[in-house]
């Protein structure tokens, strides 16, 4: 448990030890890093999504960000209503949440409707739909925080450990694959290893499922030839430039013509049909493009300050509820920003995950927000309990 540094009202440093120990910064620099993410994502979504936008809707060139305006306002309007809710209402909803994303899951098999290969949508009408399997990563995280703390003191012996968080978790995981969707099942599965890790699973634990889990990547990437090509291209983008490896080259084009500075909001030349998915996947290729290193940086910042403040939340703890599911949202956003940049970046294969908070897309942004508004609510939980000390 953290101690409250004293701060010397004669020193000259007492206000900013003042300003770094006070108890809602964490809460406030959430709110700040979140907002400002999640402004530059419309915006960067508005410029990337026009010329594409302006194709498909019938001259429209803003239908896409105005959807994307209207999941925002919704996102924001339940981070904030979480934020303000008390962490044993959070835990409530948690097990019923797990049991209604579990029974979308198994209707997207039955229901659902295929968009590149991957049948992971529910149709609601119009423009709208959802994908459940994103929701999946937050159901996975609160349910998992909330059984583990339930059986925290059993937890030493392996059946408490395993059961039923990796059944469960794992019915969820094959759930997600059987829809063709192994981007987001590359993402739940640090999520789910991570919940395990942080209440003392043996660590060989994590070696035998680290294997498991890159011979199953291997296996469906080899059944499906475009995951296949994905992989080729990342080994080699030039050697099918007008192919496989078009994306790849394309988004490393944007963000090199982007310098320091870029080349102007609105200014990319990129989005005019020549780089795939940019409003989406691509989206930091854009963004590097139009803000330069500084822009790109400046996301960087931003997720690092999450991720830091969600460590510090979690450190800050005795709850162990609080713990679990503030390392498990970091872990998932964090990952997922990282597989996202990686791709743009050539690092890593291209996998067909958004960037959170930035990317378009209602079903990654509603649930990424409310996650955000757990950890918001964690905060002030955090500094309640500071004042009371």
């Amino acid at each position: 448990m953290t101690t409250t540094r004293p701060v010397k009202r004669n020193s000259p440093d007492g206000g900013l030890y003042a300003r770094l120990e006070h108890p809602m910064l964490h809460y406030q620099v959430l709110l700040g890093a979140t907002g400002f993410l999640l402004a530059l994502g419309l915006v960067m979504v508005a410029s990337a999504s026009s010329v594409f936008s302006y194709q498909q809707n019938n001259g429209n060139s803003w239908a896409l960000a105005t959807r994307q305006l209207i999941f925002a306002i919704i996102g924001v309007i339940l981070m904030m209503a979480v934020s303000k809710m008390h962490v044993d209402a959070i835990r409530r909803w948690s097990t019923l949440f797990m049991l209604v994303v579990g029974a979308l899951l198994v209707a997207v098999l039955v229901i659902g409707t295929a968009v590149h290969g991957q049948k992971n949508w529910i149709e609601f009408g119009g423009p709208f739909r959802i994908q459940p399997s994103e929701f999946a990563k937050l159901a996975i995280v609160m349910w998992g925080a909330d059984i583990l703390d339930r059986k925290y003191h059993l937890l030493e012996q392996r059946d408490h450990l395993l059961i039923p968080v990796l059944p469960v978790s794992g019915a969820v995981l094959v759930l997600v694959v059987l829809q063709g969707d192994v981007g987001t099942a590359m993402i739940l599965t640090p999520i789910m290893a991570s919940l395990l890790y942080f209440v003392g699973a043996p660590r060989k634990w994590f070696m035998v499922l680290g294997a498991a889990g890159l011979s199953a990547i291997a296996a469906l990437s080899i059944a499906a030839p475009y995951r296949m090509a994905r992989f080729t291209s990342w080994l080699d983008p030039q050697a099918d430039a007008q192919g496989t490896g078009f994306q790849v080259i394309h988004g490393q084009q944007a963000l090199g013509s982007g310098g320091w500075w870029g080349v102007g909001l609105g200014g990319s030349r990129e989005k005019w049909g020549t780089l795939p998915e940019a409003h989406t996947d691509f989206i930091y290729a854009v963004l590097g493009e139009e803000l330069g290193i500084i822009g790109t940086i400046l996301v960087l910042f931003l997720f690092c300050a999450i991720a830091i403040v969600g460590l510090r939340i979690a450190r800050g703890t005795d709850e162990a509820f609080i713990q679990i599911a503030s390392l498990g949202i970091v872990t998932w956003i964090i990952t997922q920003a990282l597989v996202n940049i990686g791709a743009v970046l050539g690092i890593l294969p291209i996998t067909g995950v958004p960037l959170p908070l930035v990317s378009y897309g209602g079903s990654s942004l509603v649930p990424t927000l409310l996650a955000m508004g757990i950890l918001m609510a964690f905060a002030k939980h955090e500094a309640y309990m500071q004042e009371q000390r």
